[in-house]
C-alpha cells in the first residue's frame, strides 16, 4: 500500500505541476498592455510574450515613440511572479501575476519607479482614416534597386496610375524618409505618411517609388556608422532606377525631414526635375538641434535657454556617432542656393524639431534667385508631421488621429502637375 500511495502522489505532484505550468504559460502568451503615467501624459506599453518550448520570451512595443519589436529580458518567471529587464534602456519591470486578467507591477528606469498594471491585449485600437483600403484605382508593384557604390540593395513599392505608359504627362517622385530607421511607409507613432502621400498621389496622377531604409525590411545594408549622405546615395539609386526602367516625363523626390535635406543635395546635383521639402533643414546641424531641443522642452513646460555648450554635454557619447558629427557640422546654405529646379518647401507653424521660422526663412532667402515656381509655404497649426495638432509636442504623435494634412497633400499633388 505505501509503495502505491507513494506512486499515486508522485503522479499527482507531476500533474498538479503540469497544470500549473500550462496555465502559467497560458496567462502570459501574446500581447499584454499597460499605461505609464509621465509627467500627465499616458505612455502605453505593451509586452508580447511568446513561449517556445517552455522557454518564455518577450518583446515590447511603445507606440508612442515608435518602438516596435524590441527584445526584453526575462529574467525571473515564476507562476505568480514575472520580471523583465533592458539592459540598453536601462529600465526593468516587476509583476504579481494577479489572474489570468491582470499584472501588478512597476516600471523602473532613470531613478523613477511608476506603477504599471497590465491587462491582455495591446489597448484600444488606434483609428487612422487615411490609411487607404482596396480596391484601388492604381497599380502597385515591388521592386529593388542597388546601390553600387555602398553595395546596397534597396526593396520599395512601386505606386503608378493605371496606364501610366500611356500618359504623356506622368510624373513619378521617389520618397525619402527622415532620420532614423524607416520602412518604405515611414512607419512612425502608429502612422503611415508615405503610404497615405503615396495613395493620394496616385489618385491625382502621380506614381511613386517609396523604400526600406537600408537594414530596414526588405533592404540590405547596415544602418549603423552611415551618415546623410549615405542615405542620399540611396536615394540617388531610386532616382538612377527610375530614369532607366521606367517612362515618367519628370523625376522627382518628395523628402521628409532629412529626407528633405537629401532632396536638396540631389536638386543641386542636377540629378532631379522638381523636389519638394517636407520640413526639410534650411540651417546648420547644430543650430538647428539646438533650437530643437529647446522648443521640445518649451512643449513640455520644461526649461528652454540650453545654450550650445549644455546642449554638447547633454548630448554625451552622441557627439561621436558618425550620424551626428555629420550632421553637427553640415551647413546647407550653399547647396540650396545653388538649386535651380521648381522647388516647393513646406513646415508646419507647430513643428517643434525643425522650426517652421527659422528654416523656411533661410529657404525662402536662399531660393530668391532661384525657378519661377517655387513655393515655400507654412501651415498654420500642423506640427512635424504634417498633423494638426495642440502643442506640436511629440506626445500628441500618436494620438492624433490624422496622419497628413488634407491641405498639404493635395497643395503637393496640384502643385507637381502644374509643373
Amino acid at each position: 500500500m505505501k509503495i502505491r500511495v507513494f506512486s499515486f502522489s508522485v503522479v499527482l505532484f507531476c500533474l498538479i505541476t503540469s497544470i500549473s505550468f500550462s496555465l502559467y504559460a497560458q496567462r502570459l502568451n501574446g500581447p499584454w498592455f499597460g499605461e505609464l503615467n509621465v509627467g500627465g501624459n499616458k505612455l502605453g506599453i505593451i509586452f508580447k510574450f511568446s513561449n517556445q518550448n517552455g522557454v518564455l520570451s518577450c518583446t515590447m512595443d511603445v507606440p508612442m515613440q515608435s518602438l516596435k519589436d524590441f527584445g526584453i529580458q526575462v529574467v525571473k518567471q515564476t507562476e505568480t511572479q514575472i520580471e523583465l529587464k533592458s539592459t540598453p534602456l536601462g529600465a526593468s519591470f516587476k509583476g504579481e501575476i494577479a489572474n489570468k486578467n491582470l499584472i501588478k507591477g512597476f516600471w523602473s528606469q532613470s531613478g523613477a519607479t511608476l506603477p504599471l498594471d497590465l491587462k491582455p491585449g495591446v489597448g484600444e485600437k488606434v483609428i487612422r482614416p487615411q490609411e487607404p483600403h482596396g480596391p484601388f484605382a492604381y497599380e502597385t508593384k515591388e521592386l529593388a534597386f542597388y546601390n553600387s557604390k555602398d553595395d546596397v540593395w534597396l526593396v520599395g513599392t512601386l505606386t503608378y496610375p493605371l496606364n501610366y505608359s500611356l500618359k504623356i504627362n506622368c510624373p513619378v517622385v521617389l520618397l525619402v524618409s527622415g532620420s532614423g530607421p524607416q520602412n518604405r511607409d515611414e512607419e512612425i507613432y502608429g502612422h503611415k505618411p508615405f503610404l497615405v502621400l503615396a495613395d493620394y498621389l496616385a489618385r491625382n496622377g502621380i506614381a511613386s517609388l517609396r523604400y526600406d531604409d537600408r537594414g530596414v525590411g526588405k533592404s540590405t545594408g547596415d544602418l549603423r556608422n552611415c551618415t546623410t549622405e549615405d542615405f542620399m546615395e540611396d536615394a540617388r539609386a531610386g532616382v538612377n532606377h527610375l530614369k532607366n526602367k521606367y517612362h515618367f516625363n519628370k523625376i522627382g523626390v518628395i523628402g521628409h525631414s532629412e529626407g528633405g535635406l537629401i532632396a536638396f543635395m540631389l536638386a543641386a546635383a542636377n540629378e532631379i526635375d522638381f523636389m519638394v521639402s517636407m520640413a526639410g533643414t534650411g540651417i546648420k546641424g547644430d543650430s538647428l538641434m539646438l533650437e530643437q531641443i529647446n522648443a521640445i522642452n518649451r512643449s513640455a513646460g520644461q526649461s528652454a535657454c540650453i545654450n550650445m555648450d549644455q546642449m554638447k554635454q547633454q548630448l554625451g557619447a552622441q557627439m561621436d556617432n558618425p550620424w551626428m558629427k555629420w550632421f553637427f557640422q553640415y551647413d546647407p546654405t550653399q547647396v540650396i542656393a545653388s538649386v535651380k529646379i521648381p522647388v516647393m518647401a513646406l513646415n508646419g507653424s507647430k513643428d517643434v524639431q525643425v522650426s517652421a521660422k527659422s528654416n523656411l526663412s533661410a529657404i525662402r532667402s536662399l531660393l530668391k534667385n532661384g525657378h519661377s515656381k517655387n513655393l515655400v509655404k507654412e501651415y498654420p497649426g500642423l506640427n512635424h508631421l504634417f498633423q494638426h495638432c495642440n502643442t506640436g509636442g511629440g506626445f500628441e504623435y500618436y494620438e492624433i488621429e490624422e496622419t497628413l494634412s488634407a491641405e498639404v497633400l493635395k497643395d503637393i499633388a496640384v502643385w507637381i502637375n502644374q509643373l
